[in-house]
């Protein structure tokens, strides 16, 4: 596994069925990237496995690019975020905007905007994570959940949270092509200069087609294919 050989062990942070199409199981950097910590970083989303297997939306793949999907009909859009260790929340941004559909063209165009615009320095980080909380999870180590719905962060800063605490839901704030949840832990609460740190997930249940069964996986790192579920 290389990078991945000693991951920090965690809890996955949500409950339900999911996916993850960003993962470091497939690439390091899993986002393209060491900015902002997201060496190691993941994206959950959650897919109609049962209609088509590959959407993330209750509507047909020629709306999301002609009008675009309203949040409400997106699969993960709402669900809730678990703390994965106990801790202590150092931040919790909230009240950025959502875009209030979800459209391949206006959301890449946000995308490339901040590729090509952002400074760290002149601008607001949440034009890049949306709505985010940071929690320390003690040991150097810190935890980052981007993207949330807006107004549905239910703790505040200094908190102490213990595990599997709920943290807020799932959104489509900042640079989102979707409505899902960037998880990442890193060795610094700031951003700017943070560097990512691996970590596998102390256990989750992953569908093998071939036998129609769940299997269950300890200290596993989910691959890009795999459709795992935490119930």
């Amino acid at each position: 596994m290389g990078e991945l050989e000693n991951p920090v062990i965690v809890q996955f942070p949500l409950r339900g069925e999911w996916v993850a199409p960003t993962t470091p199981e497939k690439q390091i950097p899993s986002h393209g990237t060491d900015m902002l910590g997201q060496r190691y970083a993941y994206d959950f989303l959650r897919l109609d496995w049962e209609k088509t297997g590959n959407n993330y939306f209750n509507s047909n793949i020629l709306k999301y690019y002609l009008m675009g999907i309203p949040l409400k009909d997106c699969l993960c859009w709402g669900e809730g975020i678990f703390a994965p260790a106990d801790g202590t929340v150092i931040k919790a941004e909230d009240g950025y905007h959502e875009r209030k559909r979800v459209n391949f063209f206006t959301d890449m165009f946000v995308i490339l905007r901040n590729t090509f615009t952002f400074d760290l320095q002149k601008h607001d980080i949440k034009r890049v994570v949306g709505n985010y909380i940071i929690m320390d999870l003690e040991n150097g180590i810190y935890a980052l959940f981007a993207h949330l719905q807006k107004n549905s962060i239910m703790i505040k800063e200094g908190q102490k949270i213990k595990k599997g605490q709920i943290l807020g839901k799932v959104g489509h704030s900042g640079n989102s092509t979707a409505p899902h949840l960037h998880f990442q832990l890193m060795d610094n609460k700031d951003l700017s200069s943070s560097k990512g740190i691996p970590c596998a997930f102390d256990q989750y249940e992953k569908y093998c087609e071939e036998e129609n069964v769940w299997k269950t996986v300890i200290n596993g790192v989910p691959n890009y294919k795999d459709r795992i579920r935490v119930l």
